[in-house]
């Protein structure tokens, strides 16, 4: 699967994980930022993220912040996206097979 993957400096270091753990897993991940823990905005990193989605570039999205809850405010800016906040496997699931989700949002808090 095509995969997007953006985050601000708070969710640099679990976007990293994720990455590593979806590549050896076989996907093919594109890295939108940010590339340190340097403090940003995260709508720098987001709005590409669900940009690419929306356009067909990418199945599916996954963005990162302190909450989650502003990453998922900004992508569903972006016309096509649905993007939701989860929590567990559970949530997730929930929201692919009821909400057609096509973007994750994760806190790190």
């Amino acid at each position: 699967m095509k995969i997007a993957i953006g985050t601000d400096h708070a969710g640099y270091r679990y976007k990293e994980k994720i990455k590593s753990f979806l590549t050896a897993a076989g996907h093919e991940v594109q890295d939108f930022g940010t590339f340190s823990d340097e403090s940003c905005d995260y709508p720098d990193f987001i709005f590409p993220v669900a940009k690419a989605v929306a356009a067909g570039e990418f199945e599916r999205g996954i963005v990162l912040g302190g909450s989650g809850n502003g990453e998922a405010i900004a992508a569903n800016k972006i016309k096509g996206i649905r993007c939701a906040v989860c929590w567990n496997t559970l949530s997730a699931e929930m929201a692919r097979r009821h909400n057609d989700a096509n973007v994750l949002s994760l806190g790190n808090a």
